[in-house]
């Protein structure tokens, strides 16, 4: 079957018989690609004000890193409402809306005059936006993707990695000549073009071309039930009651493949989307929580939960501990560059492996936690510059791998499949919050305990470990939930009445020929 689109005006779904894998979804790719950047890539770059805010606001580190921990649990915890408001009000119009809030957040915030005026502004109100504005676009491209999803959406995610490299230096740049505050104004300025991206956002429908068949003309099926030298059709008629008895296969009981006749000959008929009606939008659940009652996406859940304490801590604590082991501060840079590198390999790899066909995808996504883990263990053996900068080009390129991939990887059927991607990504982001809260201060806590910014590292890797627990068991439960719908089915099958006797309709002529013979006697 071809993908037959259906012309709309501009803000109406796009509809297909079939996943385009591809068609308006490159668009919605690109658009991806700028909005990982203008999020998550302006998150990563943050880093590049703390000094100024240290100096300007008299704060210290650890409460200057709470105006990012606040921003990524607001963006994770409110996931829900995120996918609320996209089944409610479209895609395409709380993107715009996150962009805006975003903007707002950041432009606002380069007039505060304390720290607690950082988290209100970037903290909650960006952090709103920056939900509305990721997990819908991601969301939405999974829709448009099947065959080449993985690839697709590891390549559009590479917006992130390429914006720490563009960004950071620029906005480092930009701070020499006119100061955080008009610096921190055109980040949130820049950040409006979120709307952009928002406006290409365009639903999908797929609507499956349907086919009604009429069989063409053929002998009498009536022949099949009568005898050969019999008429086929018998009648009877009584003049006082005036009731005809046939032996047609309009009035035999039971279902029969027969059919009227007709004096046209039919032909095939096909019943397509026309081009000038808009199809209804099916009806769908603002938030469907019967994924919680999924026992493989649970799994993936707590998945989501533990690994993300891996996330963002090595990112933040890499530099303390290249300068701990007596490493500059340049070098340092340079390992921390290194790693974003590699994420971008990483992510790229990863779809392509992932994009090849036969292959179960949940197999390699837990490889590659398991070797995250290993790279998350191996830091805390790095002594000198170049066995550092080996663990961070192979976290980074681990990282990449799994960072990249765990969001899609809702969308195949080991996981919830497409269908119920939008409320299952709601409530996985939601999970999450809680561990991208808890992550990075759990690692300062261990770091000040012992002294040693390797605990923080260990404390990422247990986590890993754990992820990688319930990922295995992600598979197990699917197959189980299966199996136990296909006895069901067969049980509700066993229930059915059994059919009628092949000899039924046989009886019933045979009635039909007695009845015949005596009404001729008669006459």
């Amino acid at each position: 079957m071809t993908v037959k689109a259906v012309k709309m005006p501009c803000t109406a779904p796009n509809v297909y018989t079939k996943v385009p894998d591809g068609g308006w979804g490159w668009t919605i790719a690109f658009a991806f690609f700028f909005v990982e950047a203008l999020t998550y890539g302006i998150i990563k770059s943050f880093g590049v004000f703390f000094n100024d805010l240290m100096e300007s606001f008299d704060e210290t580190n650890s409460r200057i890193s709470w105006i990012i921990s606040i921003c990524v649990f607001v963006q994770t915890f409110t996931a829900p409402l995120s996918t609320v408001l996209s089944n409610r009000f479209g895609h395409h119009f709380v993107v715009m809306a996150g962009g805006v809030l975003i903007s707002t957040g950041m432009v606002t915030a380069s007039f505060a005059s304390t720290v607690v005026d950082m988290y209100v502004t970037i903290g909650v109100i960006s952090g709103l936006g920056y939900c509305l504005s990721f997990l819908p676009t991601v969301t939405i491209l999974s829709q448009y993707f099947d065959k080449r999803r993985s690839l697709v959406t590891a390549v559009a995610s590479t917006g992130e990695c390429f914006a720490v490299f563009s960004f950071a230096p620029a906005i480092t740049a930009l701070k020499e000549q006119i100061g955080w505050r008009y610096s921190l104004l055109s980040v949130g300025v820049l950040q409006l073009s979120i709307v952009i991206c928002g406006s290409l956002l365009r639903p999908i429908i797929i609507k499956e071309q349907e086919e009604v068949k009429a069989q063409p003309p053929e002998e009498p099926t009536e022949t099949k039930y009568m005898l050969e030298n019999e008429q086929t059709r018998t009648s009877i008629e009584s003049i006082d009651s005036g009731v005809e008895i046939t032996t047609s296969p309009s009035n035999v009981p039971g279902n029969t493949k027969a059919e009227p006749k007709s004096e046209e000959p039919k032909e095939h008929v096909q019943i397509l989307v026309e081009n000038n009606s808009t199809p209804p939008e099916p009806k769908t659940k603002l938030l469907d929580f019967s994924v919680m009652r999924d026992y493989s996406f649970i799994c993936y859940a707590f998945f989501g939960l533990f690994a993300t304490l891996g996330f963002f801590a090595p990112s933040l604590y890499i530099i303390p501990l290249s300068l701990s082991l007596g490493i500059s501060k340049d070098h340092s840079a340079y390992i921390l560059s290194a790693m974003a590198i590699a994420e971008v390999f990483g992510r790229i790899s990863a779809g392509w492996v992932l994009n090849k066909k036969p292959i179960r995808k949940i197999y390699i996504e837990l490889i590659c936690v398991v070797l995250l883990s290993v790279a998350l263990f191996a830091f805390p053996f790095a002594s000198e510059f170049w066995g550092l900068m080996t663990c961070s080009i192979f976290f980074g390129f681990m990282l990449g791998t799994v960072a990249g991939t765990h969001i899609p990887l809702l969308a195949e059927d080991d996981v919830v499949g497409i269908a119920k991607m939008s409320s299952a990504a709601g409530v996985y982001v939601f999970i999450q919050s809680f561990a991208g809260l808890a992550g990075p201060p759990l690692a300062g806590v261990l770091v000040d305990t012992t002294q040693n910014y390797s605990s923080a590292f260990y404390s990422c890797a247990a986590g890993m470990v754990l992820g990688a627990v319930f990922l295995s068991l992600v598979r197990p439960c699917k197959a189980g939930l299966c199996h136990r719908q296909q006895q069901c089915a067969e049980e509700s099958a066993a229930e059915v009445a059994p059919d009628p006797p092949d000899d039924f309709i046989e009886m019933d002529i045979g009635k039909a020929e007695n009845s015949g013979k005596g009404c001729d006697g008669v006459a």
